[in-house]
């Protein structure tokens, strides 16, 4: 899971990060809202932690244009500010939830984790495509009948496409999904996992579903 830390506080975001990853999330970070929009326009995260008050662009301009772009990435808001209309004016942009400075880990942890099972009641627990079907919360994919073992490498990549069924998705966007944004390959690495998911999934005498999009990435779905 990856979570986009939009803050201009740089010792607030070290904080947020190191102990982000200490509950095996990993983060990326923007220091304005015009570099956090483009980062969350540009890339595929599980959550924002999105602080009001910013240069260039502030949080609530941020998160009203993330929603009228058609992006639902949730949004957990930072501001310093405790009244009611403050907050009111956050939820009403689009954010999922809020958190008032000063607050605890263990706060943050647990606005997480509401969030996210909340998100996860909008999204299917089941997908299916032609004889191909993942079950999201027994962790098991099965084609034809067959259960397929696949690495969390190979199960994330699996995952992303068929979040993604039926577009493009570029290498970029991928790698910063199966690792992280800012993942630098250095071995084709999207390469040889597409290529193991691929011998697993479209064995021989199967219909492909696995597609490479020249000059694009790959997809997933009827060609």
């Amino acid at each position: 899971m990856t979570i986009l830390i939009i803050e201009d506080e740089i010792k607030l975001v070290d904080i947020l990060s190191r102990a982000l990853k200490v509950e095996q999330y990993s983060t990326d970070s923007a220091f304005d809202g015009e570099e956090g929009l483009k980062k969350a326009m540009k890339n595929d995260y599980d959550l924002i932690i999105l602080d009001i008050m910013l240069p260039k662009k502030d949080g609530i301009q941020v998160c009203t244009e993330l929603r009228l772009l058609g992006i639902h990435t949730p949004v957990i808001m930072l501001t310093a500010k405790g009244t009611i209309d403050d907050r009111v004016i956050g939820l009403n942009a689009g954010a999922d939830d809020y958190l008032i400075k000063p607050f605890g880990m263990n706060e943050l942890f647990a606005r997480i984790r509401a969030v996210m099972r909340r998100k996860k009641t909008t999204e299917p627990d089941i997908v299916a495509m032609d004889d191909l079907i993942m079950d999201r919360v027994k962790h098991v994919v099965v084609r034809a009948g067959k259960h397929i073992e696949l690495t969390p490498k190979e199960y994330k990549l699996l995952d992303t496409l068929l979040r993604h069924r039926g577009e493009a998705m570029s290498r970029k966007k991928l790698v910063d999904s199966v690792w992280n944004p800012g993942f630098k390959e250095v071995g084709n690495e999207l390469n040889v996992h597409v290529r193991y998911l691929r011998r697993k999934i479209d064995s021989k005498g199967q219909k492909p579903l696995i597609h490479t999009i020249r000059g694009v990435g790959f997809s997933i779905g009827d060609r």
